[in-house]
């Protein structure tokens, strides 16, 4: 026993001390021979909280008590007192590199987990059935959608593996499918039918007012451009003696407005994508009707981008998402007829569909999509139906051809 006190007069156990800052800590080995410690903001259950104390932890004995069954179960302690919110923070400390856009969506998260009570439990409480229950109440209580929430185990599923690998937990709760939790209401987003492809784009190029939009709007149904990389093409990446678009990066806007030109979203995204003569010709009107600007916005080294907003800025992504927008709003306002949600992603997932549907082979339209995973390629085809295989199945046996030469045989 030793002699050694706390502020309050107490005795203090070997191995525990009082910090300068008034909390407890307490050294001992662990059972892989480890020295660990635990802290705690009280010395013993009865006492009270101090004022300003947030985090509802143990006392230290209390923690201390626990320390002899975990070594009979073989356990760690596991962590000491490392919240879920300070594992979250602790992990994304280490993602250093990451674009604007990711450190925002980082940032978004750890509000999340920071405001609600999960965020405050120890990480070696966390057991599975914790990890998904709070997941079902994000989803059903919260109110948050699945695309949120699937981003909120995006970052803890990996902290937890990192505590893991820290031999501060022995099992990831958040290694599951959150799809075996969770309904999935993320709006699935559905290629054009070649009709409704071709009806959208009479429209834009006959209306008055959209029509100035038709050349973007062709060049993205007719490349699979991301909007983004799209927003970011200058004279310089449009090479019309080669017949192909160079891919180098994307043009983003940050929250704080601030315009960068990025790398793009993988390395599989720095292509060469191939350009018919419609998608040329397009090129030369954007290049023809360009506006002049008072002055030329240099981003990254890069000027002349084809697109300018009002303020003679590089147009960005959700500039032609509101543009989608009202085209579709006053299309489905003068028809009965309706056009589905279109977006400048959509018209993307049309261009991958109508390649898939012409039969291009799956691994060449992959580069040209800029997919770092074949199986998003292929998702594209799961969604042919029956008359497109039909036809692809007339056309592999000469079904149609043997008939044609029927007719002409019977026509001598």
């Amino acid at each position: 026993m030793s002699d050694r006190r706390d502020d309050k007069g107490r005795i203090l156990r070997t191995g525990e001390s009082q910090r300068a800052n008034g909390r407890y800590m307490y050294q001992y080995t662990d059972i892989s021979g480890k020295r660990r410690s635990i802290y705690s903001s009280r010395l013993e259950k009865k006492d009270k909280y101090p004022p300003g104390c947030v985090k509802k932890e143990l006392s230290l004995r209390e923690k201390e008590a626990e320390i002899p069954r975990n070594k009979e179960l073989g356990l760690y302690d596991f962590g000491g007192d490392l919240t879920v919110y300070e594992l979250a923070e602790k992990y994304i400390a280490t993602r250093t590199g990451v674009k604007e856009s990711t450190k925002a969506g980082y940032r978004t998260t750890l509000n999340i987990i920071r405001n609600d009570p999960f965020g405050s439990v120890r990480i070696d409480k966390v057991k599975l059935s914790d990890a998904k229950l709070w997941m079902i109440k994000l989803q059903q209580k919260d109110g948050r959608h699945y695309s949120s929430i699937h981003n909120i185990r995006g970052v803890l599923r990996p902290a937890f593996q990192m505590a893991m690998d820290d031999d501060l937990i022995r099992k990831n709760p958040f290694q599951f499918h959150l799809g075996d939790v969770l309904y999935n209401d993320s709006e699935k987003r559905h290629a054009l039918t070649p009709k409704q492809e071709e009806e959208f784009l009479r429209f834009v190029r006959e209306d008055n007012h959209f029509s100035k939009y038709y050349d973007v709007i062709y060049i993205l149904l007719n490349t699979g451009l991301r909007i983004s990389e799209f927003c970011g093409l200058t004279p310089h990446e449009v090479d019309f003696k080669k017949h192909c678009i160079h891919v180098q990066g994307q043009l983003v806007r940050h929250s704080n407005m601030l315009l960068e030109f990025e790398t793009t979203k993988t390395e599989a995204g720095v292509r060469d994508i191939p350009m018919s003569p419609e998608v040329e010709e397009c090129f030369h009107n954007l290049a023809a009707n360009r506006k002049q600007p008072r002055y030329e916005v240099i981003i990254d080294g890069k000027a002349g981008f084809y697109c300018l907003d009002k303020n003679d800025r590089p147009m960005v992504a959700l500039h032609w998402q509101h543009f989608f927008n009202h085209i579709v709003a006053k299309y489905n306002g003068i028809y009965k007829i309706q056009l589905p949600n279109i977006t400048p992603h959509v018209c993307r997932h049309t261009f991958c569909s109508k390649m898939a549907r012409k039969g291009m082979n799956p691994k060449n339209l992959q580069y040209i999509m800029g997919h770092s995973e074949y199986s998003v390629t292929m998702d594209t085809y799961k969604e042919l139906g029956f008359d497109d295989a039909l036809e692809d199945f007339r056309k592999v046996l000469g079904i149609e051809e043997a008939k044609t030469k029927a007719k002409n045989r019977a026509v001598r």
